[in-house]
């Protein structure tokens, strides 16, 4: 064999490394998956430390088949029961930063509402990828699980999880479509007053039952309210969450003012916190109960 034949074959040969090395480098390099918030979150490839700074991203991250991945989360983590076992590094409102970077994760998802731009920018500062977390809308949850599981190198799980919650949710926006708007006052608290106006998810999951939040152009998020001014505007239903897995007492202070619609019909419902303020899969079920509630209200009258 001449020499020339020799380096016409180890020129091919070297071509082929390097054209496969380019490949491997693209596929081991090209996760990308965009945030909340438009960026773009570049992985060399699954993570497998990630810390949850909200409850809800902890849910989702179970959901999306990614919990035991998860090394650190902050407290209210209880859900499933197997996250109160995960270390907590603090609150959605202050985060222990030297335990945050002794965990050397992979990746962070942050709320970006709840967490706030200080934290985030802190977080950012340390030199950690971060993934900002913000749903508005009920499919949102679908894509974060659908996202999270990309990330998480978990998307047989995260894509079967979306799925039936797509599923769930198209089968109660059939159910209550084209229905009359029946007014619906949802209270977080009763002391002070407190509601939640229309860009919040609870705002769009009583649209989708076919009811009206009755102080949905209300500013800001979560407005305080006066006992008047639901009298006035006289909502059909009232649904509370409170705190706790508990039907709070104040709830039926509503049925001592005469005139007021869901007073008189006994349209007083209690809904878990848990199933309609965390932004997790389960707010499905809570939406099926928001639902149920508004068909039985438009009923009684």
């Amino acid at each position: 064999m001449s020499a020339k034949t020799v380096f016409r074959s180890f020129r091919g040969l070297l071509k082929i490394l390097v054209l496969s090395f380019c490949i491997a480098s693209f596929a081991r390099a090209q996760i990308s998956v965009v945030d909340d918030f438009g960026n773009t979150v570049l992985l060399d490839e699954p993570v497998e430390r990630i810390v949850s700074l909200a409850p809800h991203i902890t849910e989702t991250l179970y959901a999306a088949g990614a919990g035991e991945k998860i090394v650190a989360t902050v407290s209210y983590s209880d859900y499933p029961e197997a996250a109160q076992s995960i270390p907590v590094i603090g609150s959605y409102k202050e985060v222990s930063y030297e335990s945050l970077v002794s965990l050397s994760p992979d990746l962070v998802i942050a709320w970006a509402s709840g967490n706030g731009e200080e934290i985030i920018a802190r977080i950012r500062s340390l030199g950690l990828t971060v993934y900002l977390d913000e749903p508005r809308e009920l499919e949102d949850i679908a894509s974060s699980l659908q996202r999270y599981g990309r990330m998480a190198g978990t998307e047989t799980v995260a894509e079967s999880q979306a799925a039936d919650f797509i599923s769930r949710l198209n089968s109660l926006r059939e159910q209550h479509r084209d229905k009359e708007p029946l007014p619906v006052f949802y209270e977080v608290w009763n002391e002070p007053l407190t509601t939640l106006n229309g860009e919040h998810l609870i705002s769009n999951i009583i649209r989708l039952c076919g009811g009206e939040n009755i102080f949905s152009s209300a500013i800001p998020i979560a407005p305080v309210v006066s006992t008047e001014s639901v009298l006035t505007l006289d909502p059909h239903l009232i649904v509370v969450s409170g705190m706790g897995e508990e039907r709070p007492e104040w709830l039926d202070e509503w049925a001592d003012w005469q005139g007021l619609t869901a007073a008189e019909t006994g349209q007083l419902r209690f809904i878990p916190p848990d199933l309609l303020q965390r932004s997790s899969p389960r707010v499905i079920q809570g939406a099926e109960m928001m639902c149920e509630f508004v068909e039985r209200a438009r009923d009684a009258n």
